[in-house]
């Protein structure tokens, strides 16, 4: 059994983030990832991906992304800068160790994993918000002759040239992934299963999600009242381009349903457009034919099921059903922060940005255990 003071599992922008905060204050840690390298979904991500925050955003703690890079930063750019991250602070994870399971032994966390067993004093969660990806199940789509595939499994639209594309979904994956399709000569189509709420990517050459931090500060319906009558004027009446508006605004999807609302990059244009055709949720699939619930079908030659993840760390820890909820919300809005020396961090969609909650996540845990370190109790 290897003894270590904090384990941190996952090796990707949490587990980064929470790994340089810890070595500011001292605090001895060991990293353990599944893959065989850092920041490994960003390896797999498609082609096009760009940040979809503000690079000004998304800076991990300590160091900020090089003023030659654009305002949203490509997979690549991002990937470059995670490995500089890696580098800046001396990082040297445990890899092709995959979490079996994690229980609290007295006073310390058991992590078993593919490569051995941890015991630590406090254990950190940095697995992510998107870890497994979600299945999708309809009537009769084992009959469906063409290539039926995740998001996760996307790469480029190139593989897609002149054939008729159905994605189901529309959050910003979904959206840009459109896109790309289109850009590369494929014909998209989307198939949108609930009523969303879209808002624009920059508004006067700002980035929204500035104003999403002072927005943020209010009440969540206070928040949304003030936004509409710009959201209106800007995106426009979305139910004339087949799409339902969410009954509440982002904020309140936000605080409700934990999603995040769709940031506008082009694809509003390109349906306005008819480059990219809306249709209501599946009813079933017969063949390559495609039964909608309004009635229309049409055929298409492949599928692209944009759903969403699974969250890794409710598979391998033993907690109750409230503590799990609870490690999702935001660090400073838990009601069992650091209970029994265990944190999450990177679980909190917020309207401010995944990546600069994670920064300021990764920053309270360090100063948490550091706090509990530093008691007359502890020494």
């Amino acid at each position: 059994m290897k003894q270590t003071n904090t384990l941190i599992i996952g090796a990707s922008i949490s587990g980064l983030a929470s790994a340089a905060c810890l070595q500011k204050r001292g605090i001895g840690y060991t990293m353990i990832e599944k893959e065989n390298r850092i920041a490994a979904p960003w390896y797999n991500h498609y082609d096009r991906l760009h940040l979809h925050t503000n690079k000004a955003l998304s800076n991990l703690p300590y160091k900020k992304f090089d003023k030659k890079i654009p305002r949203y930063p490509s997979r690549e750019q991002v990937i470059e800068y995670l490995e500089d991250y890696q580098q800046a602070f001396d990082i040297h994870p445990v890899f092709n160790s995959r979490a079996e399971s994690v229980k609290r032994e007295a006073d310390f966390w058991i992590t078993k994993t593919s490569n051995g067993v941890f015991k630590s004093k406090y254990l950190i969660l940095a697995t992510g918000a998107y870890g497994k990806p979600k299945a999708y199940s309809v009537k009769g789509i084992e009959t469906f002759p063409g290539n039926v595939l995740h998001s996760s499994r996307y790469k480029t639209g190139r593989n897609f040239n002149g054939k008729k594309v159905l994605i189901i979904g529309f959050g910003n994956s979904a959206c840009e992934i459109a896109i790309d399709l289109y850009e590369q000569g494929a014909i998209p189509s989307m198939s949108v299963r609930y009523p969303v709420n879209i808002i624009p990517r920059d508004i006067l050459g700002i980035s929204v999600l500035r104003l999403g931090v002072l927005l943020s500060k209010l009440p969540p319906r206070l928040a949304d009242t003030i936004n509409a009558p710009l959201l209106s004027i800007l995106i426009g009446d979305i139910t004339k381009l087949g799409l339902q508006k969410m009954p509440y605004g982002v904020f309140e999807q936000i605080r409700k349903d934990r999603t995040i609302p769709v940031l506008d990059f082009g694809t509003v244009k390109h349906i306005r457009k008819g480059h990219i055709s809306i249709h209501e949720n599946i009813d079933q699939v017969e063949g390559n034919t495609v039964h909608f619930a309004d009635g229309e079908k049409e055929n298409f030659d492949s599928i692209i099921t944009a759903i969403g993840y699974h969250t890794d760390f409710a598979e391998f820890v033993q907690v109750d059903m409230e503590r799990e909820e609870d490690l999702k919300m935001k660090s400073d809005r838990q009601k069992y922060f650091g209970k029994d020396g265990l944190y999450a961090c990177g679980f909190w969609i917020g309207p401010t940005g995944v990546i600069r909650e994670i920064s300021l996540d990764a920053q309270r845990i360090a100063k948490h255990i550091a706090g509990i370190e530093k008691s007359p109790v502890n020494g």
